[in-house]
C-alpha cells in the first residue's frame, strides 16, 4: 500500500524470468522517475522482497499455467498487479483476473501503454485505500454485530459491537472456534447451517443463541454469505433477545385467552337442567350437580358459602329451634 507522505514515492517491482528485458525496463521505468527496488526472476519466494522493499505496484510477467498466481498477490499483500505479457491471449488474461482495459501490456512494452497502466494502478490502489477507510469506519460504529469467519471455524475480524452485546473481548471470542460460544441446544442446526453457507447458500434471518462473558445467553438473528475463494463468510447478527421473549409472553397470553374463551364457549351451550333438584344433564345422558359439571368442564374450583337468603330461610330457623331445646 502506498504511503504518500514517504520520499521516493511511486515504488516497483519486476518480476519477469529473463534478465535482459527485467533489466531493460527498470532503467526505462528509472527514466520516468519510479523507483524499482527489485527484478526477481520469480514470485515464489517474493514475500520477503515486498516485506524489505515495500513496492507499491508489481509488474509481473504472465506464463500461463503457473501457479504464480497475480491473484494471490494482490490478496496477500493487497498490491496492485500489472500483467507482463508477450501475446495478448485474452483467454489467459481473464484466467489470471484481468477483465478491462488495464492491468496489462503487451510486449514490445511501450512507454505510453507502461505509464498509462502504472498511473491507473496508482489511482486504483488510491480509491481502494478509501474505499477500505470508509469500511473501516462503517464496521466500527455499526450497531449491528459484523464479522468475518474463516472455513477453519474461526473468527477473523469483529467489530465492536461483539463486545457490547457479549461481554467478551474480540480477543476472546476469536481465541476459539466459534461454535464454542453457540448454546448446546443449538450447536448442530448451526453447523449444519455454517456447512450450507460453504457450500454457497445464504443463510437468511437463521436464529441460535449466543453464550455471554456472565453465563447467560442472547438470540442471534443472522444473514450470511460466503467468499469460497477467500474461504470467509461474511455475516451480519442482531441481538433479538428482547424480542423473543416478548413473542414468548404474547403466545403465552393468547394461549390462556384461548383456552378461556374455549370455558366460556363451554358454558354458553344450553344446557338441559332438573326443574325440581337442578341437577344437568351431560352429553352422555348423565345427571350431575350444576358443581360436578362446571369442574369436569372447566378449571373452576368451588368454595362453599352460605348466602343472606338461605340464611335467613335454613339456618336461623334451626338455630332457634336449638335454643327452644
Amino acid at each position: 500500500m502506498r504511503d504518500p507522505g514517504r520520499s521516493g514515492d511511486n515504488r516497483i517491482l519486476i518480476v519477469h524470468d529473463d534478465r535482459s528485458v527485467a533489466h531493460d525496463l527498470a532503467e526505462r521505468l528509472a527514466g520516468f522517475g519510479y523507483a524499482v527496488v527489485g527484478t526477481p526472476p520469480s514470485a515464489a519466494d517474493l514475500g520477503p522482497l515486498v516485506d524489505r522493499t515495500r513496492p507499491d505496484v508489481v509488474l509481473l510477467q504472465l506464463i500461463p499455467g503457473s501457479a504464480e498466481s497475480p491473484g494471490e498477490i494482490v490478496r496477500r499483500w493487497s498490491l496492485p498487479v500489472i500483467l507482463l505479457t508477450g501475446t495478448g491471449d485474452q483467454t489467459a488474461l481473464r484466467q489470471a483476473g484481468v477483465t478491462g482495459p488495464f492491468g496489462y501490456v503487451v510486449e514490445p512494452f511501450a512507454d505510453r501503454e507502461l505509464r498509462m497502466n502504472i498511473e491507473m494502478a496508482f489511482v486504483g490502489e488510491a480509491r481502494r485505500d478509501q474505499a477500505s477507510e470508509l469500511e473501516d469506519r462503517f464496521f466500527a460504529v455499526s450497531i449491528d454485530m459484523l464479522c468475518c469467519l474463516g472455513f477453519n471455524g474461526f473468527f477473523k475480524r469483529l467489530n465492536p459491537a461483539w463486545e457490547r452485546t457479549l461481554g467478551f473481548t474480540r480477543a476472546e471470542l476469536m481465541s476459539k472456534p466459534f461454535i464454542e460460544f453457540v448454546h448446546p441446544d443449538d450447536r448442530e442446526r448451526t453447523l449444519s447451517q455454517n456447512r450450507t453457507v460453504r457450500s454457497g447458500a445464504h443463510a437468511n434471518v437463521f436464529e441460535n443463541r449466543y453464550l455471554c462473558q456472565d453465563g447467560s445467553y442472547k438470540w442471534l438473528r443472522w444473514n450470511a454469505a460466503a467468499d469460497p475463494a477467500d474461504g470467509v463468510i461474511y455475516s451480519v447478527a442482531r441481538d433479538v433477545t428482547e424480542r423473543k421473549a416478548a413473542e414468548e409472553e404474547r403466545e403465552r397470553m393468547v394461549s390462556e385467552i384461548r383456552a378461556a374463551l374455549a370455558e366460556v364457549r363451554t358454558l354458553q351451550e344450553i344446557l338441559p337442567i332438573c326443574s325440581y333438584c337442578k341437577k344437568i344433564r351431560d352429553d352422555e345422558n348423565y345427571w350431575q350437580s350444576v358443581e360436578d359439571y362446571i369442574s369436569r368442564h372447566t378449571e373452576t374450583t368451588f368454595s362453599h358459602g352460605i348466602c343472606p337468603t338461605c340464611y335467613e330461610k335454613e339456618v336461623a330457623p334451626q338455630f332457634q329451634d336449638i335454643r327452644r331445646d
